[in-house]
């Protein structure tokens, strides 16, 4: 029950900010279902993709989607996905739940100034 609640929360968030995976699914992953930092990323990781999917198709629908732009933006992040997991896995557990903490604060200034 708690996936399935943290899956709702990831949903509608994402639907409403466009944030899920790093912001709700991930801490939440960690913080109320007892995953380890780097199981819990790559669950999200897994999970966006279903949630990415679905937006693609509504957003298609609704004729809020530009699909150039996707896939030059889609193209270096896979890019970028794949060197980020490789240093991911070279860190140490404290080391990345450090750095994941700091990200989110970073983010929470920024959108606060």
């Amino acid at each position: 029950m708690r996936l399935v609640g943290i899956g709702l929360a990831a949903g509608f968030f994402g639907a409403l900010f466009g944030v899920g995976g790093g912001i709700v699914i991930v801490p939440l992953l960690i913080g109320v279902a007892g995953f380890a930092t780097r199981v819990a990323m790559a669950t999200s990781l897994a999970a966006i993709g279903l949630i990415a999917l679905e937006g693609v198709i509504f957003y298609g629908a609704h004729g809020d989607l530009r699909p150039i732009e996707a896939v030059v933006l889609g193209v270096p992040a896979a890019a970028g996905a794949v060197i980020g997991t490789a240093v991911q896995q070279r860190l140490a557990n404290r080391t990345l739940s450090l750095a994941f903490a700091v990200l989110l604060v970073g983010v929470a200034i920024r959108l606060f100034v």
